[in-house]
């Protein structure tokens, strides 16, 4: 996956500054009614935080409808990405859909769905991989950790968000490209495995960069997946500057039913766009810890010829196409 870093990023770059969907470019419509948000994972983690934040700015922007965000967590994402296309196809349901889960759980062969069975039609940010240790961890920097670990293989446990997902693998190439062994511990969502991290009943988490900013005073981060430190953890060293160029993490958007048609993916897309260029929702996002990026239509195709050849790459590495 490291060979791929710079092309990811160099795609990042273009869909932020190319301003293909800001939000001035569209003369925005309201839905004719409400939304109905599907969420795969458990509230409190944050796939939930990035609805509720853009439940916020909807609400302020179309203030006569409502946007219903109900829940349907289970197998790390897979439950609801499974059924997504039994949905109504009406142009007001939309489901958060994640990368690299929707693309590394079908390669295992465990779940109802295939990655074209996945309609995305808006990724509107991106949270990069981060190590992150309880506060009250003995483990108090990264060489910390990479001692430990190195003295007592396979007995860290850390935790992260699903099988197969993005955390999953972070995790495997933390133990590979470190020469550490650690033990991976599964959760059905961010929200879970916030309170075995934070009441150090796991070892830490690979987790992302919005889970050790929201958790500020009660975990520790010890190195980020990103080419610079983050500007609201300036104290955490990137994977770069600790010898191994890894800069990666997850994407999150919007996808809809298969039968939805064209015109009304579209008018979705144009919405989250304008939602990702106001003011409150740019706000939002940064003091969270997320990098908002606009990848609609007119870029999907490209943009997930190349995330699925990088991901099918990391699937091989964790062994999932032998299975």
């Amino acid at each position: 996956m490291r060979k791929h870093s710079s092309s990811l990023f160099l795609s990042l770059w273009l869909c932020i500054c190319a301003g293909i969907f800001s939000g001035a470019s569209f003369a925005q419509t309201c839905p004719s009614a409400s939304l109905k948000y599907w969420q795969a994972f458990p509230p409190g983690g944050e796939s939930d935080l990035s609805a509720r934040h853009q439940q916020t700015v909807l609400k302020k922007r179309c203030p006569s409808i409502d946007t219903i965000v109900q829940y349907k967590p289970g197998a790390g994402g897979a439950l609801m990405w499974s059924t997504m296309n039994s949905l109504a196809g009406d142009g007001l349901t939309v489901v958060g859909i994640n990368l690299p889960h929707t693309v590394l759980q079908p390669m295992d062969g465990s779940v109802q769905y295939k990655t074209e069975d996945i309609t995305p039609v808006f990724w509107f940010h991106y949270t990069p991989d981060a190590l992150i240790v309880p506060e009250q961890s003995p483990i108090k920097s990264f060489a910390d950790f990479v001692k430990t670990a190195r003295t007592n293989p396979g007995k860290l446990s850390l935790g992260g968000s699903g099988l197969n997902s993005a955390n999953h693998a972070a995790h495997e190439r933390l133990n590979r490209d470190f020469s550490v062994k650690t033990t991976y511990v599964p959760f059905k969502g961010t929200g879970d495995m916030a309170t075995s991290v934070i009441g150090a009943h796991i070892d830490g988490v690979m987790s992302y960069t919005a889970f050790a900013v929201n958790n500020r005073g009660k975990v520790r981060a010890l190195a980020v997946a990103m080419e610079k430190r983050h500007p609201l953890l300036p104290e955490v060293p990137t994977f770069k500057e600790l010898g191994v160029d890894w800069v990666d993490g997850a994407f999150r958007g919007i996808g809809v039913p298969k039968s939805t048609p064209i015109e009304a993916r579209r008018r979705l897309a144009e919405l989250w766009a304008s939602l990702n260029a106001e003011p409150e929702m740019k706000e939002l996002a940064a003091k969270s810890g997320f990098e908002l990026v606009n990848i609609g239509p007119d870029q999907m195709d490209g943009f997930m010829r190349d995330r699925i050849r990088t991901y099918a790459e990391v699937g091989k590495q964790m062994g999932l196409s032998n299975k």
